[in-house]
């Protein structure tokens, strides 16, 4: 077994895995936790590719409360930097030290200089690599395809072997190496080198069952029958060439607003509920043009056929 196994989490089997997916409403196919599985087993990140609203954010959160350990989140962006990400110096301490003759200027550990930890401000990679708890943390690095490819070669030292180095204090190496999970919507194509050091998943946008299953768990309120009469709805809804589709999280977001708006929840969707509600699947206006009396009497048709099938079943 790999010397970097998260201490104690080996021993994880899928049935654990299974559970800790249960226990939080989290829908996963048996791929994903098998993939999950290896990837703590192995002891490597797991990089989780998908289209957005497909739960690879949801992933690694659910197994920081699984583990009961914290979640460490960088949310990658065009121009993120090692500062950003890594750690920097506290120069205004570091200034009023030196001014007030404290501490000095020389490089290293040694006593009396400002490059040591009381002047070294953790950022999310280095926070997870010396972070102390029983148990390792999670560490999400959040649309890694957001970033600049140079921030992938910053990535790479860190994941081969958990550790960084301060140029002023040396290599820091993680006593206990972080659960990694990192996540990518695909808008580019990630580096070779990267991929290498990761487990890969992909997530499929999830199919009518999985997603009535994933409405009736998240949003319990909305009686099954109306779920199901969404999750008809939102799957021939993304058939229409929209700018943006919706994911599971937008169609979560409208079961919330069908069961806040309903007074009596058995009744049939309705044509008119669906023209007020669907600002909560839409982002684009582009999209929200393509709406039409035509498109409304598909959705519903395609609702009807759902319910249907869910009464049969």
């Amino acid at each position: 077994m790999s010397d970097k196994t998260f201490g104690g989490l080996p021993e994880v089997t899928a049935e654990d895995i299974e559970a800790m997916f249960d226990s939080a409403d989290y829908v996963a196919q048996e791929n994903i936790v098998t993939t999950v599985l290896l990837s703590l087993r192995l002891g490597k990140p797991l990089l989780v590719e998908g289209a957005p609203g497909t739960g690879k954010t949801e992933l690694a959160k659910v197994l920081a409360t699984g583990f009961d350990t914290e979640l460490i989140r960088l949310q990658c962006y065009e121009g993120l930097t090692a500062q950003d990400a890594l750690y920097e110096w506290n120069y205004t301490k570091q200034l009023l030290s030196v001014q007030s003759d404290e501490r000095g200027v020389e490089d290293g550990a040694a006593a009396g200089s400002v490059f040591d930890d009381d002047f070294l401000l953790e950022r999310p990679l280095l926070q997870a690599l010396t972070y102390e708890g029983d148990a390792p943390p999670v560490l999400l690095i959040d649309e890694v395809d957001r970033a600049d490819e140079e921030f992938e070669a910053l990535l790479l030292e860190v994941l081969s072997d958990f550790q960084v180095t301060v140029p002023e204090l040396g290599t820091i190496a993680a006593s206990q190496p972080p659960i990694v999970v990192i996540t990518s919507n695909r808008t580019r194509g990630l580096s070779d080198a990267l991929k290498r050091r990761c487990l890969y998943l992909y997530i499929d946008p999830p199919s009518y069952d999985k997603e009535w299953d994933i409405v009736r768990r998240k949003v319990p309120e909305l009686d099954g029958a109306v779920a199901a009469e969404l999750c008809g709805a939102i799957q021939r809804f993304r058939q229409e060439p929209l700018m943006k589709q919706p994911g599971v999280s937008e169609t979560l977001d409208w079961a919330r607003a069908v069961a806040a708006l309903r007074a009596d929840g058995d009744e049939e969707l309705s044509l008119e509920e669906i023209e007020q509600t669907l600002s909560t699947l839409l982002k684009e206006v582009e999209d929200v043009q393509r709406v039409d009396d035509e498109l409304l009497e598909n959705l519903l048709e395609a609702a009807r056929d759902a319910r249907a099938e869910a009464a049969e079943a």
